[in-house]
């Protein structure tokens, strides 16, 4: 399957009628007049673009989603939005909520709520306007309202995207860190709380008062077995508060784990441009994404379940299988690809894998180091999945910023990356392309690249994590001593040594010819 094509089949959205035909992407000469985006205005887009043909006021919102961003709306909110769109359920709409950033509320709050996704594929786009997000909240403003909607006996469903770092375990054991400065906040000041598991833990308070069902937690992050990250996070900080509400929680309220999959780069500013040029909607904040879309949830809820299944979800009892397959092809792909791409002075995802020397690289990372160390999820063809893998990195029309992938690298190599090589150490397999991967992040560290370019380290550890790297040089033990992140494997002798070689052939060489060279072997 190329990415030209709509997704079909187990774990893809059932698009509307409406969505299903690609657009060109070059439309007739005559610009089209251009007009704000509102419910007001809906009918004079809809000649250019797919707009919600349902009741938007008949949408019983059942749904919170914490920490809205580009990835949700162009991934879960969608699925909710085909569910009301095919006339399937409307009882399912979502109300946005924001932690951090002011900027999404002011955007959508003029459009009523509304926003254009935009999917593109070498040969096309299409453009969808999605109308299932019936509110929007700013918590930091407002703690009192985010608390109110959690506690309505309507919210039956909470979904989270935190990222990684946004739960209060330790890395390495998951032990819940009571001592985390935001939890101890929380437990101060339960009715305005600074994590979203103080919002969870408030609410579900609330409803256990007041005789209320508790709702269903998902997370959508990528973590492994992020429904039991979730629920040890809960539980954690309840059980500071209260022996009986944590036992409350840890019995009746559903933590299913789920592995969600969509390529969604940061939408730049000149694509709200772009938008209006081409489809005459002045949609303040769209999002940009691929054709391809999984979401898989396990099939455990506390107060009923969304019929996602008939709008392509996939429920399963475990995702286990999935959530390895996902994270350590295309995300632990990602990490090794952004760093040493990075620093041979590439910027963008398409363009990297246009060069012969990185794209052979990826493949056989996925063929020869990975895939022997994962399961066979049921139903899926791994060498399909990576087929289409390569496929949607190649990508053209998505372009996504190899500085988007480089973000938060102390966190996501832990997840993604460091699980295949540990293992790889425990089975005494070889891992020299993994074993480069990790060379490529420490290399990347010191801040420039193979020509001396500035390159962006965004990345909560970052000063202590540079101050190592340009300490320890071609010497990687000062990094390999950051437990949160290595964990044990410093401690392994044969590992420091292949990890010191990695490094001092990028040092040598440069990142490409460091790939080449490795790949000979």
């Amino acid at each position: 399957m190329t990415t030209a094509e709509p997704m079909t089949g187990p774990g893809a959205p059932a698009h509307s009628q409406a969505t299903a035909t690609l657009l060109p992407t070059v439309h007739d000469p005559e610009a089209p007049q251009v007009r704000p985006l509102s419910q007001a205005m809906l009918h004079s887009h809809d000649a250019r673009v797919a707009v919600p043909t349902y009741d938007r006021g008949a949408l019983t919102p059942a749904v919170v989603h914490l920490s809205v961003g580009g990835f949700s709306r162009a991934h879960q909110l969608i699925y909710f939005d085909e569910l009301a769109e095919r006339r399937i359920s409307t009882e399912w709409g979502v109300v946005g909520v924001g932690l951090r950033q002011r900027h999404l509320q002011e955007a959508l709050a003029p459009q009523d709520h509304l926003y254009t996704v935009v999917e593109r594929s070498p040969d096309g786009e299409r453009a969808r306007v999605v109308g299932v997000m019936v509110d929007y909240l700013y918590a930091p403003d407002d703690p009192t309202a985010v608390l109110d909607r959690l506690s309505d006996p309507r919210t039956r469903l909470v979904t989270l995207t935190i990222t990684p770092g946004g739960y209060p375990l330790d890395p390495q054991t998951r032990a819940f860190r009571a001592d985390d400065p935001d939890v101890v906040r929380d437990l101060a000041q339960p009715s305005a709380p600074a994590t979203v598991f103080g919002y969870l833990v408030e609410a579900l308070d609330r409803r256990r008062r007041a005789g209320l069902a508790p709702f269903t937690v998902v997370s959508c992050d990528n973590l492994h077995r992020n429904g039991e990250v979730t629920r040890a996070s809960v539980v954690g900080l309840a059980r500071l508060r209260d022996e009986v509400l944590a036992r409350w929680i840890a019995d009746r309220v559903a933590f299913p784990s789920s592995m969600v999959d969509r390529i969604t780069p940061q939408t730049p500013p000149e694509e709200r441009a772009a938008l209006a040029a081409r489809y005459g909607v002045d949609d303040r904040w769209p999002v940009v994404t691929e054709p391809f879309s999984q979401w898989f949830v396990e099939d455990v809820f506390s107060s009923g379940r969304p019929p996602l299944d008939e709008v392509g979800v996939r429920f399963v009892a475990d995702v286990g299988d999935y959530e390895l397959m996902k994270t350590r092809l295309l995300n632990a792909s990602h990490s090794a690809l952004g760093h040493l791409g990075a620093l041979a002075g590439y910027t963008r995802m398409d363009e990297l894998m246009g060069d012969p020397v990185f794209a052979a690289y990826v493949a056989r990372l996925m063929d020869d180091e990975v895939t022997p160390l994962l399961p066979q999820p049921d139903g899926v063809d791994l060498a399909v999945y990576k087929d289409t893998l390569l496929q949607r990195f190649a990508n053209p029309a998505i372009a996504d910023r190899l500085s988007r992938l480089c973000r938060r690298g102390s966190a996501k190599l832990p997840q993604h990356l460091l699980p295949s090589l540990r293992q790889s150490r425990v089975e005494g397999r070889s891992a020299p392309l993994l074993t480069l991967a990790v060379a490529g992040w420490c290399r990347y560290l010191r801040g420039t690249d193979d020509a001396g370019r500035p390159l962006p380290l965004e990345d909560p550890r970052a000063a202590e994590l540079q101050a190592l790297a340009l300490q320890g040089r071609g010497d990687p033990r000062p990094l390999l001593a950051v437990r949160p992140v290595f964990g044990d494997l410093g401690d392994d002798p044969a590992f420091v040594a292949d990890l010191s070689r990695a490094l001092d052939r990028l040092d040598r060489l440069g990142a490409r010819a460091a790939v080449a060279a490795t790949l000979a072997r």
